[in-house]
């Protein structure tokens, strides 16, 4: 019970931005908020927060640990109400966000399946490629293919997810396989770009990541279009696994420079801080969650 305590309390203190706000939230003196933390601190060996009587930040080890704190607090919070509200149904509207090539070939083709289990639910889907502004825009779930940087939301992983360079096994046997990064000078990449500005590619060498910025004569600022360029032997293209997945199965598409991958650019589930999260948006996590875990999903989108 301690240990959840100090966890809980630490992560109202995150959230809020300091020990009094966290007190008067929970009707205690801040000098109890103070002793919890101390508490945790010691218990694990490491400094989460730098604290003055002006300021509190967390520091890189608090970052992460907050991170995991969240998701097994709002995993609690959703198992508690999964017993409390069994006999209720899930019910209203659910507006959702999601990016659009993601989301037309991932969320919405599973929604007629989610409303024939949640027939009281009714939805709305927004696709669109922007950071959209959850609470200020009314949004309930925003799916995103990135981790979690704003405290004051709750992610939860719905899937792994990797980005590779691939290309139609036409353009490879025409133009050979890059083995190195530098190589990759010489073979005609199909860039992503936006307003103006390339997207570079990202790996990891030598222990670092690095990006770079990639050399073609073909540059779009729809992913789709990218992918289908490369489908028909154009040149190679950065894509995420999520889009690429079922051709590299089949051999449509290969992959190349696979140990340069840098780690993965998870697929999450993201939504505001609630102690009592609806229920609508509870199964809807669950629902995706475990679809996306079937193990062939991702080979037959």
């Amino acid at each position: 019970m301690d240990q959840f305590k100090q966890i809980s309390t630490f992560a109202e203190v995150a959230t809020r931005g300091s020990l009094s706000a966290a007190a008067r939230a929970e009707g205690v003196a801040p000098a109890m908020i103070g002793r919890r933390l101390d508490a945790l601190e010691e218990r694990l060996g490491v400094k989460l927060l730098q604290r003055t009587t002006r300021k509190l930040a967390l520091t890189n080890e608090g970052e992460a640990f907050l991170e995991d704190c969240q998701r097994i607090l709002a995993d609690l919070d959703a198992a508690e109400g999964a017993v409390s509200e069994r006999s209720a149904r899930a019910s209203g509207t659910l507006t959702i966000s999601a990016p659009a090539g993601f989301g037309r070939q991932h969320v919405a083709p599973l929604m007629p399946s989610f409303l024939s289990e949640h027939r009281d639910v009714k939805l709305t889907l927004s696709l669109n490629d922007r950071v959209v502004d959850l609470i200020g825009e009314g949004i309930d779930v925003a799916i995103r293919i990135a981790a979690l940087t704003d405290s004051n939301l709750i992610g939860v992983k719905l899937a792994d997810n990797k980005r590779v360079v691939v290309a139609s096994p036409a353009y490879i046997k025409r133009f050979g396989t890059p083995q190195t990064l530098d190589e990759l000078s010489r073979h005609n990449c199909l860039a992503f770009s936006a307003d103006g500005s390339q997207r570079g590619w990202t790996f990891r060498q030598s222990g670092k990541n690095v990006t770079l910025k990639v050399e073609g004569n073909m540059v779009c600022n729809d992913g789709e279009v990218l992918h289908d360029w490369a489908l028909s032997g154009k040149g190679l293209a950065w894509r995420s696994m999520w889009e690429v997945g079922a051709e590299i199965d089949t051999g449509k598409l290969v992959t190349v420079l696979d140990e340069f991958n840098a780690p993965g650019n998870d697929i999450y589930a993201i939504f505001a801080q609630r102690r009592h999260l609806p229920l609508r948006i509870r199964a809807f996590i669950d629902f995706l969650r475990h679809a996306y875990s079937q193990p062939n999903y991702w080979k037959k989108s």
